[in-house]
């Protein structure tokens, strides 16, 4: 006999099924995977509409700032899943030294932005799949699930197709490029219900350790640990449940400037 669906379940059928959506509509995309839990569960339920081979590319976007763990779990999981990794950088801006020395903001932009954009334009992708949720950012709860970036790869989020009933824009100008947001509808808690019940992996950097882990997870130089003596997925959902810190309290990109994030996603930030 078959069980019955639950909260899970929907969330998972939902993002294949949108994932299969942006396939159908286009053969040129590529999947952003930043290494984090969001992304790799993105990747992981990819692997899943696509019966265990992503028939795209996987973009890492590398700004030579990131955790080793980060890199080393990259390495490993690429081979093992078999994935089509292309890594990009801005070489000229690794090459200027940029840094959040710098400006925070400035290296955002041109280690991940600018280096995102050049990735796109390089290898002509129409679509991008990405692991971003709705609950994760105030900007992003403004967010399509098909979302479209115009000529110069920038978001208007004040221009943004109607999504009702599940039904999506899923075409997109010649000169256009989508967003595509499986995770969106998902929260926090829900990635790692599912983490646990899937059995995915994710790096270490997520569990306590000495009193503090992290909940989000990027550039060493910018992100910070919180107090926590979580060190199993089902003490990270109990925290969850209590806590009262945002989830990208550790991100020094994101307290510079209250809008800084909404800035860099205007110019087309992930």
């Amino acid at each position: 006999m078959s069980r019955s669906f639950d909260h899970l379940d929907k969330l998972e059928n939902q993002s294949i099924f949108i994932i299969r959506e942006a396939y159908s509509q286009f053969r040129d995309v590529a999947l952003l995977w930043s290494i984090g839990k969001d992304s790799t569960t993105l990747m992981w339920l990819a692997r899943k509409a696509f019966f265990g081979k992503i028939p795209f590319p996987v973009l890492h976007i590398d700004t030579t700032y990131k955790f080793k763990e980060i890199y080393d779990f990259r390495d490993k999981y690429a081979k093992e899943w078999g994935l089509n990794l292309i890594v990009a950088k801005n070489e000229d801006a690794v090459a200027s030294g940029m840094g959040p020395d710098k400006s925070k903001f400035e290296c955002c932009n041109q280690m991940k932005t600018i280096a995102l954009k050049q990735a796109i334009a390089r290898e002509k992708f129409k679509a991008l799949l990405l692991g971003i949720r709705r609950d994760e950012h105030g900007i992003r709860a403004k967010e399509r699930v098909f979302s479209p970036r115009d000529e110069d790869f920038e978001w208007d989020y004040k221009d943004q197709p109607p999504e009702l009933w599940d039904q999506y824009k899923t075409k997109a100008a010649e000169e256009e490029h989508l967003r595509v947001h499986p995770l969106l509808g998902w929260r926090e808690v829900d990635i790692w219900d599912y983490v646990k019940r899937e059995n995915i992996p994710v790096p270490e950097l997520y569990f306590a350790k000495n009193g503090k882990r992290f909940r989000s997870i990027g550039c060493e130089c910018c992100c910070g640990p919180v107090e926590s003596d979580a060190d199993t997925i089902d003490k990270i959902v109990q925290e969850l449940k209590t806590t009262q810190i945002s989830e990208r309290s550790g991100r020094a990109q994101d307290k510079e400037d209250d809008y800084m994030m909404q800035k860099l996603r205007s110019l087309g930030y992930m």
